[in-house]
């Protein structure tokens, strides 16, 4: 009987050949793509080095000490002292659903603002944790005024707040100062959606009152998609700790992500929770690192002066911005398509000729705008004075000018 049960096992072990044929597959040779649609971006050639080192494992000394590194780096770039302030294992909506589940318990009101396509991203996802949801809305390319988030609070008296402060599918930028003295008034938890403005423009989340934020790291902070950023201050994590229920994703309960990447300052050990991306760890520590070089306020003034730059060029194109100035992102622009002009054309044209990635208008904005990123690496001049000649002859093929339709016509001043 013994014999036969050994002869068993090692049946199960024994190769008894392939049933199916190995796959016909094309060479993997990705095209060089100038990437300045609404992300990702480029990432920094230093960035792209780093994520060749040899990896270590994910509970090595080094590793944890590589962890405390890049939580004090998102701590100066984030312009926080929050404890918990991590890189969540994902891209930047794994960090969106983190900061979701995590506030949100079966019941809870939370008031969403929606003046994007990510306002409703953040409705599914709370609605799917159980949510009382409510809504203030704008139309696409506005931004909320404080009086009208003051009225809505008022009104609702929500247990959370959840605002997009860069509306990644419309180019605004959303103000946030009085915003987190509004939510202590009324016990209410501030998050802050900030994918597409972490490194890229001014972003305090001591200053402003926010309670918990995250972001991506294929945007201003020019490095692969797949980590994220997420801080969550100490009023988020009293809530956190006091909750009554179980976090219902395993995955991303920071409860249990905290007992590996934080631990108990040395009164208990670190516990494993999942295996963490070594090489994008390693990557997203060298970005930090870069925004630490270059000094936040020398990198949001680069932003800006390129985008400044950018804009004005584009005016004299003959082209229409969608967002007002005063609200506007210097890290990603929307352009109004001219009437008559075929929107995917122009993405498709630029980008089989000239190997340059700008976005579609995405939602309400189909058709009707061009996302185009200026992030990181990428925020450069040269780069801006590519993509508007790309984007003038991809007009040009169409008949338009900048005036009637028949031809380009440029100020002296202002050719490219």
């Amino acid at each position: 009987r013994n014999l036969h049960s050994k002869n068993h096992r090692m049946a199960t072990m024994q190769s008894q050949g392939e049933d199916y044929p190995v796959p016909t597959v094309g060479s993997f040779d990705p095209p060089p793509r100038l990437l300045c649609g609404p992300g990702p971006c480029n990432a920094h050639p230093r960035v792209h080095a780093a994520m060749s080192l040899p990896q270590i494992g994910h509970l090595d000394p080094y590793f944890l000490e590589l962890m405390d590194q890049i939580k004090a780096l998102l701590r100066y770039t984030w312009q926080t002292k929050n404890d918990f302030t991590v890189p969540v294992s994902g891209t930047g909506s794994a960090a969106m659903e983190a900061c979701v589940c995590n506030m949100v318990e079966p019941g809870d009101k939370i008031l969403i603002g929606i003046n994007g396509y990510f306002g409703h991203r953040l409705v599914d996802m709370a609605k799917r944790y159980g949510a009382e949801v409510v809504t203030i809305k704008k139309p696409w390319g506005e931004v909320f005024s404080l009086a009208e988030i003051t009225a809505a609070m008022e009104e609702h008296k929500p247990r959370i707040l959840a605002l997009v402060h860069a509306e990644t599918s419309t180019g605004a930028c959303q103000p946030f100062v009085g915003i987190g003295d509004l939510c202590k008034k009324h016990d209410a938890i501030l998050i802050a959606d900030c994918v597409t403005s972490i490194s890229g423009v001014p972003l305090y989340i001591d200053k402003w009152g926010i309670d918990a934020a995250y972001a991506g790291t294929q945007k201003a902070l020019a490095c692969p998609p797949g980590i994220s950023p997420l801080t969550f201050s100490p009023r988020a994590m009293t809530k956190l700790m006091a909750r009554k229920t179980t976090v219902a994703n395993w995955y991303l309960d920071m409860k249990l992500v905290a007992s590996y990447l934080v631990g108990s300052g040395g009164a208990a050990p670190r516990s494993y929770h999942h295996t963490a991306p070594i090489s994008m760890c390693y990557a997203l520590r060298v970005a930090l690192e870069l925004v630490k070089e270059e000094g936040l306020e020398n990198r949001w003034a680069r932003h800006r002066r390129v985008a400044e730059d950018f804009w004005q060029k584009a005016e004299a194109m003959g082209l229409e911005m969608l967002v007002a100035h005063e609200h506007r992102l210097p890290t990603l622009t929307t352009i109004k398509v001219p009437a008559g002009i075929d929107s995917k054309k122009v993405v498709t044209y630029i980008l089989e000729k000239y190997q340059v990635e700008i976005g579609n208008g995405l939602g309400d904005l189909q058709g009707k705008a061009w996302r185009i990123g200026l992030m990181g690496y990428n925020s450069r001049n040269d780069v801006a004075v590519t993509v508007l000649s790309c984007l003038k002859d991809a007009l040009a093929q169409q008949g338009w000018d900048g005036r009637t339709g028949n031809g380009c016509v440029l100020s002296g001043k202002s050719k490219l």
